[in-house]
């Protein structure tokens, strides 16, 4: 077997005889003569493509313009030539013929580059429809006594063994703040979605409308009901609601659903398709890719198969457009493979781009699936990334129940549908930000290695990290009083307290406590405390926000925002002999006297009452004479609780009294 490098990538076969093959791609050397053009992407890319290309900076290139029309009519024209599908990544079209005479009209055009055979004739038999992923089949049913309900508080009643899949990632804390899926799109490229239109497991995406789209690239068709089941078992592991029993992991997202598998026979081809599913997914607006197939050791017809260094992420056909797919900044996410006990034993293509996330397999106890392919990719990158639920994963099947089966195809959507509820929730990073984050948060990254990659992510420390990446806070002073500010994002489960350390303090000190906005989705906010400086030290200080992002006592999980710095002035240090007080203290009534004593006499004099939370509710403007003087509060209006009086000189401190009201 011998492969020689095409210019943007392909393979050439070369040790099958052309007349055993009737399906060529035909690559073309420019988009020359075209009316496309980059400065106007709303003729070729939907608006919610180029909002995507806006807001994470990628730049509109030529990869973007479409197929120069007048080549394609070109080659439409020879005769005998059926023109499959075309590809503007790749500027080439698929093409079936058995004329030797249109391959040589076709070559001889001045526009074309080159031509390769990469597929037999299609087939109506051969293998059976779910013959390619026959280590995937059914491995058991669970029985009703593994779904029963699960007493967790959770948004989902998820039933046992879907929620051991789930919170083997912590994904249940991602669908209580709110990020189940809204307004995300997700693309699928498989061999069809069998039934999925009247399989119980679908009713809400259904009802709902959640599929935006679907495209048969085989079949050149709209229909994806009437083909292969793997698609539409994927397709359920992350949109599936049916409660008690099996939730998906995204269940409220979008859909575009692409048939680019043909389930009868196995050919380069097919990574054609794929790619033009690819390029039609971004160009939709997707958000996501998540496909479970992979090419490279098991063609049929002669074709060789690829060898281990041509999985560089760099040659095949796929493996180029998922790449590019995630340069336009789609987060991809692809299956390993099933080849850990074969001969072959390691990844496919396209899990091998270096911007793809590849998926490998484990149980729901984080045990790799013997099967799960290895890595590293061909050119040494670590491969998988990261790892999922693909053994004795749960998903619907066309008898209308909830079976399990094994299998990287089953921890691909299960990754790719938490990813899904992850980035909603940080719509402001971009695909790789995401990527990194997940990494970041799995079980191996300090120490990868060739079967699960950087591990099985924490949903929850992934977004964790994001949050504490995205948040900001201040602080100012003012009359002695210190102003932390933070912007952040929260539900009202969540809640913060504030940390100090002053000069002389070794340690942080909780100094109080504020409570979330009123939300049960995650939403940005911007708080403010102000606290009083009482008898500190001249010189610096460090408040740090503490944001409780988890409150159960059972999994309780905060982190620290950020950590603001100031500087304590001499004249909030209180000196003299000067004294406050509330009499009585506990005060019983709406009246309270404030007694302040001075040495001077104090003509501006701001006395200011702050709550327990730091929160200022009342302020005066007084004077007194030298010694002793006694001011009226009235305060009328005033809760239970604890309460502080700080009594200025101007801007600096005289004192601080606590006092508590009933």
């Amino acid at each position: 077997m011998k492969f020689l490098s095409c210019a943007i990538g392909c393979l050439l076969i070369s040790s099958v005889s052309n007349a055993q093959l009737n399906r060529y791609v035909v690559r073309f050397k420019n988009k020359a003569g075209s009316s496309f053009t980059i400065s106007n992407p709303q003729a070729y890319l939907s608006q919610r493509a180029i909002d995507r290309r806006i807001k994470y900076g990628v730049a509109i290139d030529s990869t973007d313009l479409p197929v120069t029309p007048s080549y394609l009519t070109q080659v439409r024209n020879v005769a005998n030539v059926n023109l499959l599908n075309v590809s503007k990544w790749l500027n080439a079209v698929a093409i079936q013929t058995t004329d030797a005479n249109a391959i040589n009209t076709i070559s001889s055009f001045p526009f074309v580059q080159n031509i390769t055979a990469v597929a037999g004739r299609q087939s109506t038999g051969g293998r059976n429809s779910f013959g390619k992923f026959m280590l995937e089949a059914i491995t058991t049913t669970p029985t009703l006594a593994d779904r029963v309900e699960n007493i967790n508080a959770d948004y989902y009643n998820y039933g046992t063994t879907s929620f051991n899949e789930i919170h083997l990632h912590n994904g249940e804390f991602l669908h209580n703040i709110g990020l189940r899926g809204q307004g995300m799109q997700i693309a699928m490229l498989d061999n069809g979605y069998n039934n999925y239109t009247t399989l119980k497991a679908f009713d809400s995406v259904n009802a709902n409308s959640q599929v935006l789209g679907t495209w048969d690239f085989v079949n050149k068709e709209l229909n994806v009901i009437n083909d292969g089941s793997h698609g539409m078992n994927c397709f359920s592991i992350i949109a599936a609601n049916i409660p008690g029993q099996f939730i998906g992991k995204a269940p409220k997202a979008n859909f575009w659903l692409y048939k680019t598998e043909d389930d009868a026979s196995e050919y380069p081809i097919e990574e054609f398709f794929w790619a033009c599913g690819a390029e039609r997914a971004d160009s939709s607006g997707t958000d996501l890719l998540s496909s479970s197939l992979g090419y490279g050791y098991d063609f049929d017809g002669g074709v060789p198969n690829y060898t281990y260094s041509t999985l560089n992420g760099n040659t095949t056909m796929s493996a180029i457009a998922a790449d590019l797919a995630a340069k336009k900044g789609v987060l991809v996410l692809v299956s390993a493979g099933n080849a850990g006990t074969q001969s072959w034993h390691f990844i496919t293509t396209p899990s091998d781009g270096d911007s793809v996330v590849c998926v490998g397999a484990v149980n729901s106890n984080g045990a790799v699936g013997s099967f799960s392919s290895y890595g590293p990719s061909g050119d040494g990158q670590i491969k998988p990334d990261l790892a999922s639920v693909g053994v004795s994963t749960l998903f619907a099947a066309n008898s209308n129940t909830v079976v399990a089966g094994n299998g990287t195809s089953f921890a691909c959507p299960n990754l790719a549908g938490l990813s899904t509820c992850l980035w909603q929730g940080f719509p402001e990073f971009n695909n790789m930000k995401i990527v990194q984050a997940l990494k970041e948060s799995a079980h191996k990254f300090t120490n990868p290695d060739d079967r699960v990659g950087y591990g099985i992510p924490n949903v929850k420390n992934a977004f964790a990290k994001l949050l504490t990446e995205y948040s900001t806070a201040s602080s100012t002073i003012s009359n002695c009083n210190a102003t932390i500010s933070w912007n952040t994002k929260d539900v009202q489960s969540m809640k913060y307290e504030i940390e100090r350390k002053a000069t002389g303090e070794n340690s942080f000190t909780k100094i109080g406590d504020v409570n979330p906005q009123a939300g049960l989705l995650l939403t940005n906010r911007t708080y403010t405390f102000s606290t009083a400086l009482l008898g500190l030290q001249a010189g610096p200080a460090s408040y740090r926000i503490k944001q409780i992002i988890d409150t159960a006592v059972t999994s309780n999980q905060f982190i620290y925002l950020d950590t603001v710095q100031l500087t304590i002035s001499t004249d909030c240090v209180i000196t003299g002999n000067t004294s406050v007080t509330v009499r009585p203290n506990p005060v019983t009534t709406d009246i309270a006297q404030l007694v302040v004593e001075t040495p001077e006499a104090v003509s501006n004099m701001p006395i200011i009452l702050f709550d327990s939370k730091g929160s200022r509710v009342m302020q005066l403007q007084q004077s007194k004479i030298a010694g002793k003087q006694t001011i009226q509060l009235s305060l009328p209006h005033l809760a239970k609780g604890t309460y502080y009086i700080q009594v200025f000189n101007g801007n600096k401190m005289i004192g601080t009294v606590e006092f508590v009201h009933l």
